[in-house]
């Protein structure tokens, strides 16, 4: 029985990303190549692993027991060789992260960037997706995750809070009015998010230090999975939001969209890094926490941002 690595990475690659032709993409091969990797390794175990169908593909019985224990071997390798390979302190080998779409793109996206250019001889796959991942089972090294966590086998490393905001264009304020207390919110036209199940229900902090968090269900004529396609949709007067200021704000800043209730706070979601315990002594990262660690700790950019932008709005030029 003779196989190869890359045919063993090729298959787990389609297996975590369901399709080869996503597979492909993300190892920047090309299809026929994927498919032919594959096809070799099966050929050298003498089993079927994927079932193939014009709908896609899907792991066989031996194709989940398989990509099981060679995501462990691979990573297991990984590890090895970056035990053996680290050059005067340089890091190397490989990275898997996983990050929300829209945080990814407005603010973590340079800031990974960044830790990459400090590190030349890593090599990183950094997927945008606002779905909640099978980290250990899908090769995730680490993935960002905006909520409260369940228990898991994984361990996490709040990063920041994540505060939301109840948000409206000026226009939507002027023809539909503001809500005064969070009751007057169900009579107004709102915007959900689609990727979570409770996205028609709005949480809120207590109105006083020890109270209970406040819950209402409102009307949402829009969802949509996306935070920057609800911005839009607010900016575009379609109704109340409730939205990350990591999201909004430069809208703010621009009076683009306004906030709707000053007083009252959605509940806030802290930011986390997860990881497998098999990682936790992993050079790579322990410095990618570090870095993580360090650019959103104490205010976040964002924060920061929009509290630079407002001050600046407070500042008049003086008339000649």
């Amino acid at each position: 029985m003779r196989y190869r690595l890359d045919d063993i990475a090729a298959f787990l690659a389609v297996v975590d990303a369901g399709s080869i032709s996503t597979a492909a993409t993300q190892l920047n091969l090309s299809k026929s190549v994927v498919s032919k990797r594959v096809a070799d390794l099966e050929r050298a175990l003498g089993v079927e692993l994927l079932h193939r169908s014009t709908r896609g593909v899907t792991p066989t019985d031996e194709g989940v027991a398989f990509h099981a224990r060679g995501r462990s071997i691979l990573q297991q390798l990984d590890e090895a060789a970056e035990a053996v390979s680290t050059i005067d302190g340089e890091l190397s080998g490989s990275l898997r992260i996983s990050v929300p779409m829209s945080f990814g793109t407005l603010y973590l996206g340079p800031i990974l960037c960044t830790f990459l250019q400090r590190h030349p001889r890593l090599d990183a796959a950094i997927d945008l997706d606002d779905r909640v991942v099978d980290v250990q089972g899908s090769g995730y090294d680490l993935a960002i995750r905006i909520a409260e966590l369940p228990d898991s086998s994984l361990i996490a490393k709040r990063l920041a809070t994540s505060r939301r905001v109840v948000c409206c264009s000026p226009n939507y304020a002027a023809r539909a009015g503001l809500p005064r207390v969070i009751e007057d919110i169900a009579a107004h036209a709102c915007i959900g998010y689609a990727n979570v199940a409770s996205s028609h229900v709005w949480r809120f902090e207590p109105a006083k230090p020890g109270g209970e968090i406040r819950a209402l269900t409102v009307r949402c004529g829009i969802t949509t999975n996306n935070g920057e396609t609800i911005r839009d949709a607010a900016i575009a007067g379609l109704g109340l939001a409730v939205l990350p200021t990591f999201i909004v704000t430069e809208a703010l800043a621009d009076g683009q969209l306004i906030e709707a209730l000053p007083g009252v706070r959605p509940t806030a979601d802290p930011i986390y890094a997860v990881y497998p315990r098999a990682r936790h002594r992993s050079k790579k990262i322990k410095a990618l926490l570090e870095h993580l660690q360090s650019a959103l700790g104490g205010e976040p950019p964002w924060e920061r941002a929009l509290r630079v932008r407002r001050a600046e709005t407070l500042v008049s030029p003086v008339a000649d």
